[in-house]
């Protein structure tokens, strides 16, 4: 047993977390309890990679002059660390593509960094303290510019030995029809999920089929007021997340679904994903929650810090 004192000597832990995002950047500390005690978020220099590494090194630097310790430092950002080379791949922050990235960040501050993609953050963080955290097999989606996934088990994140588990948005969309149509995705692949159900497919989507330019977010607006052209590209848009859904729940069956990202701030997910999903599912019953993200934004840098 030990003695009181030795109790009260404890050093406290801090957990540091960057989002490195395309346009911004993110710093939270993470005290014992995982409550945010540090939180700062700055313009992205995306374009200079010199830049990138100057920024996450004053930010840490800043960060870690308010706290007794150092911190652990976890980076997340879209892409992943090849288990070949080393080097960051599948950025969409271009500069950082081919770069020994965790290994030049690690030089600079003299600590080591633990690095996941954007999304295996985001699911690591709703998994532990977010909207999943009362199940013990997470599947996390961010559906935004782009879509990615993330796998937790336990509180424990899956990476897979190519360090790609949970990259769903790069699959054929399931079950698909001739109104679906072959968009080309940026991958080089035709018909990936990604190009129906993030909200840049959506809008390009809706520009093929009706001739008109939209946003994401005027689509969505359109529909609620009663516009025929939005409310079919949101009756076509709600039955592909629905077959991309069921066809991971066919694969892995989570015990719960959390999304986050731009897209996922749609209220009618919530209703219109749920009813449709048995037409789909290979059971008698389908008992998985489509749940919305606790953190919101913040999962991202919550999730880099817990790595």
């Amino acid at each position: 047993m030990s003695r009181p004192d030795e109790k009260l000597s404890a050093k406290p832990h801090f957990r540091l977390g960057i989002d490195l995002g395309g346009t911004k950047t993110e710093v939270a500390v993470l005290d014992d309890n995982f409550q945010p005690v540090y939180r700062r978020r700055v313009a992205t220099p995306s374009d200079d990679y010199e830049a990138i590494l100057t920024l996450i090194t004053d930010l840490v630097k800043d960060a870690e002059k308010s706290l007794p310790v150092r911190p652990t430092i976890g980076i997340g950002a879209p892409g992943a660390i090849s288990p070949l080379s080393g080097l960051l791949r599948n950025s969409n922050t271009i500069c950082l593509n081919g770069k020994a990235f965790i290994a030049d960040i690690e030089q600079r501050l003299k600590s080591t960094v633990k690095f996941q993609n954007d999304a295996n953050c985001f699911t690591l963080s709703e998994a532990i303290t977010g909207a999943g955290k009362a199940y013990s097999v997470v599947f996390g989606v961010i559906l935004g510019t782009g879509t990615g996934g993330g796998l937790v088990v336990n509180q424990q994140l899956l990476c897979g030995p190519n360090a790609i588990t949970g990259e769903w948005g790069h699959n054929p969309l399931p079950w698909r029809t001739e109104t679906d149509g072959r968009p080309l995705c940026y991958c080089g692949k035709e018909a990936c999920i990604e190009t129906f159900i993030s909200g840049s497919g959506l809008a390009r989507n809706f520009e093929k089929r009706n001739a008109v330019t939209l946003s994401s977010e005027k689509i969505v607006q359109g529909a609620r007021k009663g516009d025929k052209n939005c409310q079919q590209a949101m009756e076509i848009y709600f039955d592909q997340l629905t077959r991309a859904l069921a066809h991971l729940i066919n694969i892995i069956d989570p015990d719960a679904i959390v999304l986050g990202g731009g897209m996922s701030n749609i209220e009618e997910i919530y209703q219109e994903i749920p009813r449709r999903l048995a037409d789909y599912i290979f059971s008698d019953s389908v008992e998985t929650p489509i749940l919305p993200a606790l953190h919101g934004d913040a999962s991202g840098v919550f999730g880099a810090a817990m790595l």
